[in-house]
């Protein structure tokens, strides 16, 4: 992509950093994390894996304490040269790290030949050959390549910058070819953005309302059902002694009648209630809970959900429509998981795959027709309420027919028992029937939570395994390496350069707006989108190239190229303000300033154990911001002098 000549501009002025995700942080990933009293083995293995992460200067550190404590190793003494270098150029080595590169043979004895000493003994030659003009450079490339992975890989992706003169070219070559194979390796296009995934939160089960019989309305059914049967008795006795046996008979069989009558009666009540319930839950929020503004964790959850439902739309079906018909389960759904999430402090982030699984069954369901079938599920069967009205037509018939039997023989009896049986028998009733609702709620509640909680955990097996392969940090860090020397490669391209033309080369790599990011247990923060500026130092000024990246799909966004005289540059300075931001400003001769946000605001998401200071100072020592500080503040302070100084 090739765009006209920019000039100079703020970069961070159209590109304000708002919105920006929260972050992930897997705890469960510990290959960082050291302590001060860890044994040199663990400080060293610790370091290796903070360089593979392309942290170089937390990883010398590392290494050093491990050969502090006496760890030394062939491997050890391969790392701590790499370390030493990595990223950097030979001006940009401290006096105390120069005297330890030129005393290294003394601290580190090789023992017996093994890939550990190939390697470092290519590190010395390659690092010797490189301050001599007139090296012949083809044995020195020929034990290169003869090298073994991951000698020759790291060799190549750590020392590149490091080295110049006639070697630095040839070196070049090899590093970028080994970046493009690299760069969309470990199938990244279908993986990276697993990285920015948390851990899913494991489905939970809502709890279940318990039926609750208040006492009261269990001494109102004992009183009434002991005054039902007295009075009950009382009439039967009243019949016995009348000689009216059947009339009696007949009261007995309408009993068993009035039994059945009552069962069926009481499930049609049931199916009534629930499908009552069951359409006030589904259907149109009401207003009053319509203007209810969810804060918080509900406020997320809620947008969660509105965002997969807008999305989740089935095929051929209006958008409108869909979002109109289904807003009652919205909320429904929106509110069980407030309620089982809530009190445990998850963030939305981590039920994200449940949401989406919840409303996908929504999806199905609709496609299938089976959306509403609760409605079909609960409507009473014809039987059901032949069954209610003819037993109670039965119970009412023959207690009608002994109530007048027995009145004839006692009137005055009879007449108070029967007022009695009416009265206890209603209020009796009416009550029983309050529990037994309430305790068929309970089961259908509890059958009805479980077959939901089934289908979590199966949704929540898929994820898993779906995740199973996320990259890990290292990965990461292999990869954006990679994009940044094809990137490199692109600028070199642009300005119709080759490596002997570059002095020195920096990059600088800052989050992009409003982009997802995520990191490891005392690792750097990665984002998803990158905002990369490079620098490119010739003899003849400063080449800048301003990109965004698309992590995820390695694709370059091209937003400005530059060019500026080292004159042209008045001050280097990096703002940190008192929430941890910090801001990379490069201020011209003609009151431009370029500038960017290399750590946003409020990005310290820390985990137990963790130290906020090496948290961001990692995540800088990996963006590259240390070694591009000390590349152009030598050229605000010397200018034109610095090419000079530096070779």
């Amino acid at each position: 992509m090739t765009v006209p000549e920019a000039t100079p501009t703020n970069v961070a002025a159209d590109s304000a950093y708002v919105a920006m995700q929260a972050g992930v942080v897997h705890g469960d990933v510990n290959q960082y994390t050291t302590y001060a009293d860890s044994p040199p083995e663990k400080k060293f293995q610790a370091g290796v894996h903070i360089l593979d992460g392309g942290m170089s200067s937390r990883a010398w550190q590392l290494i050093q304490e491990a050969v502090v404590g006496g760890y030394k190793t062939n491997e050890v003494c391969f790392y701590w040269l790499l370390a030493l270098v990595s990223g950097r150029t030979r001006h940009g080595l401290s006096k105390e790290e120069m005297a330890a590169l030129r005393n290294e043979r003394n601290i580190f004895r090789l023992t017996d030949d093994d890939e550990w000493v190939n390697g470092v003994k290519t590190i010395r030659r390659l690092l010797a050959s490189a301050e001599k003009k007139d090296a012949d450079t083809r044995v020195l490339f020929k034990e290169l390549d003869a090298l073994g992975d991951p000698q020759r890989a790291m060799i190549l992706r750590h020392l590149e910058q490091f080295l110049d003169g006639p070697i630095a070219e040839q070196m070049w070559h090899r590093t970028l070819s080994q970046a493009k194979d690299e760069r969309m390796a470990g199938d990244r296009a279908n993986r990276i953005w697993k990285f920015f995934e948390p851990a899913p939160s494991k489905p939970r089960e809502r709890a279940v309302r318990r039926p609750d019989t208040p006492l009261r309305v269990c001494v109102r059914i004992v009183m009434a059902t002991a005054v039902f049967l007295a009075a009950t008795i009382h009439i039967g006795y009243v019949l016995v002694q009348g000689g009216r046996v059947f009339a009696l008979m007949i009261c007995l069989a309408s009993a068993v009648g009035g039994y059945y009558g009552a069962r069926e009666g009481l499930e049609w009540r049931f199916r009534v209630v629930r499908r009552r319930t069951k359409d006030m839950e589904y259907g149109p929020p009401s207003a009053r809970r319509t203007n209810t503004q969810p804060e918080g964790f509900a406020k997320r959850v809620d947008q969660r959900f509105d965002h997969y439902f807008a999305v989740y739309v089935p095929h051929g079906v209006q958008r409108e429509v869909w979002l109109a018909k289904t807003a009652g389960i919205r909320r429904s759904l929106r509110d069980e998981l407030v309620e089982i999430y809530r009190e445990e402090r998850v963030g939305v982030e981590r039920i994200n795959w449940l949401i989406r699984h919840r409303v996908d069954d929504v999806r199905r369901r609709w496609r299938e027709g089976v959306l509403w079938s609760y409605r079909e599920e609960l409507a009473t069967p014809l039987s059901t309420k032949a069954g209610a009205v003819l037993g109670l037509a039965a119970l009412v018939g023959g207690g009608a027919w002994a109530v007048s039997d027995a009145v004839l023989v006692a009137p005055l009896g009879a007449s108070g028992s029967t007022v009695l049986v009416l009265a206890s028998g209603w209020i009796g009733a009416r009550a029983l029937l309050g529990v037994l609702l309430e305790r068929w709620r309970f089961a259908a509640d509890e059958r009805e939570s479980g077959r939901t909680l089934d289908g979590d955990w199966e949704a929540f097996r898929r994820w898993r395994a779906k995740l199973a392969d996320k990259p890990k940090d290292q990965e990461m860090a292999v990869w954006l390496d990679s994009d940044r020397k094809v990137l490199l490669d692109d600028a070199l391209k642009h300005y119709r350069l080759v490596m002997s033309n570059v002095v020195a080369h920096a990059f600088i790599e800052a989050p992009a707006p409003s982009t997802r990011r995520a990191r490891v247990k005392d690792g750097p923060w990665r984002y998803r989108k990158y905002r990369l500026l490079a620098f490119l130092l010739t003899a003849d000024g400063v080449r800048q190239l301003t990109v965004d990246l698309d992590f995820t799909e390695g694709a370059f966004h091209v937003r400005e190229r530059s060019s500026y005289r080292f004159d042209a540059v008045a001050a280097v300075r990096v703002g940190q303000g008192d929430n941890d931001e910090r801001t990379f400003e490069l201020a011209l001769v003609d009151g431009q300033k370029i500038s960017v946000q290399v750590m946003s605001p409020g990005m310290e998401i820390l985990q137990e154990g963790e130290d906020p200071g090496t948290v961001s100072e990692v995540t800088l020592d990996a963006s590259g911001l240390h070694q591009t500080l000390h590349v152009l503040e030598g050229i605000a302070a010397e200018g034109k002098e610095w090419i000079r100084y530096e070779r």
